[in-house]
């Protein structure tokens, strides 16, 4: 961790002079531009003085937050296959502790994902290609390449694909059920 750097940020983002920060905490300007060039150390008790200047605390100061990934690739996809002519493609990674789960369906001809039970939560589903029945309770829809589904996942539900061509479908679960 750069402390001189993070010090500099939060002193921006407070709207501080150098000279005001100093002044505040009692210490010189000529300390403060050393510490914010990494020319020295602060002791634990000025640097808890500083922080409280700037409105925060060392726990927070030095939770550094890790880098969410943002973009992922195909190498990131992981791939199940069925024994039912189905694939999922898990186009998230972990994705299931995120509040809401993505995947890549490809139906082989005559295939049908497995009967998803009743649960809390919302589910959405668009057509990249070929066409699918939603069955959802006691209902079939017929949804075609360019449509979409959205659905409460408060019934029995899967998807079929009864044609001989296959469908791909992207399906996003909230909360991950997938």
């Amino acid at each position: 961790m750069n402390i001189g750097e993070n010090l500099k940020r939060l002193r921006i983002a407070n709207s501080l002079t150098q000279q005001e920060l100093a002044d505040r905490c009692e210490l010189t300007k000529g300390y403060i531009s050393q510490l914010e060039r990494d020319l020295t150390s602060p002791s634990i008790a000025t640097l808890t003085d500083i922080l409280e200047c700037l409105g925060t605390d060392l726990g927070s100061f030095f939770n550094e937050a890790v880098d969410i990934k943002i973009v992922f690739k195909e190498e990131d996809v992981f791939v199940k296959e069925s024994d039912d002519n189905y694939k999922i493609n898990w186009i998230v990674p972990n994705a299931q502790k995120n509040k809401m789960e993505p995947i890549l369906v490809e139906l082989g001809a005559n295939s049908k994902t497995k009967e998803d039970e009743p649960h809390e939560g919302e589910e959405f589903g668009y057509v990249l290609s070929g066409t699918i029945m939603l069955n959802y309770g006691n209902q079939i829809y017929k949804v075609k390449k360019g449509e979409s589904f959205y659905i409460k996942a408060n019934k029995t539900h899967f998807i079929e694909n009864t044609s001989k061509n296959p469908a791909r479908v992207i399906w996003v679960s909230t909360p991950p059920n997938f």
